[in-house]
């Protein structure tokens, strides 16, 4: 994207913090360093041009994005008879509720499992990790190996976690509620069964539920 030069911004000073005001507080308007050292942004709390170290908001911006779920939670409605505390998954939906009271539940939006890696049933949290590390089941590790594939023996805990900030296990299975470093998978099947949620929201889940929850996976 081109710099555009005064006379332009004269013209259309309105209609460009009207667009920042709505995309965001500090809107990246080049990606492009000019000095080398710098990069223009339009600052919409001041209504004015500004000239900030190169990558410094872009930097900040991707780790927004990172952590945030496109799909926004919310507190619904359930229309069930569910005890508080108890998780609700529905993988058709790829919603999960975690019941509060008076027929109410928050609702976050989830990645699920792929085609063939569907399941259901009733499990209860056994435990509880933050920023865990990832050891992939035997059986991935060979059906990644014949689709050419390697994973690593086993991946520290960090942004680069495919299991993300937080891990809820469930009951005696592989499956596990955890965080993402792909959150632009939330809202589809991509999984090998896990229930994927943003970073954000399962930090959100994960200092609300217990061990010994109820946990209920649905079609």
């Amino acid at each position: 994207m081109k710099i555009f030069r005064t006379p332009f911004l004269r013209m259309v000073p309105t209609i460009l913090a009207a667009i920042a005001m709505c995309v965001a507080d500090v809107m990246l308007v080049s990606g492009t360093a000019t000095s080398g050292e710098s990069e223009l942004f339009f600052d919409a709390g001041n209504n004015r041009w500004v000239r900030r170290p190169a990558g410094e908001l872009r930097k900040k911006a991707v780790s927004a994005r990172a952590d945030s779920s496109p799909i926004p939670r919310e507190v619904v409605s359930i229309g069930e008879d569910l005890r508080p505390g108890t998780v609700l998954i529905s993988t058709g939906e790829r919603r999960l509720y975690h019941v509060l009271t008076d027929g109410r539940a928050m609702r976050y939006a989830i990645g699920v499992g792929r085609e063939g890696f569907e399941w259901s049933g009733t499990e209860r949290i056994r435990r509880k990790a933050e920023w865990p590390s990832w050891t992939p089941p035997v059986e991935m590790v060979k059906r990644e190996a014949a689709n050419g594939r390697s994973l690593p023996p086993r991946t520290e805990g960090g942004r680069d976690n495919p299991l993300g900030a937080r891990a809820i296990y469930l009951g005696d299975t592989y499956y596990r509620i955890h965080g993402t470093n792909q959150p632009w998978t939330i809202g589809h099947a991509v999984s090998s069964g896990c229930i994927r949620m943003a970073n954000e929201d399962v930090i959100h889940l994960y200092e609300s539920v217990r061990i010994g929850d109820t946990v209920i996976v649905r079609q």
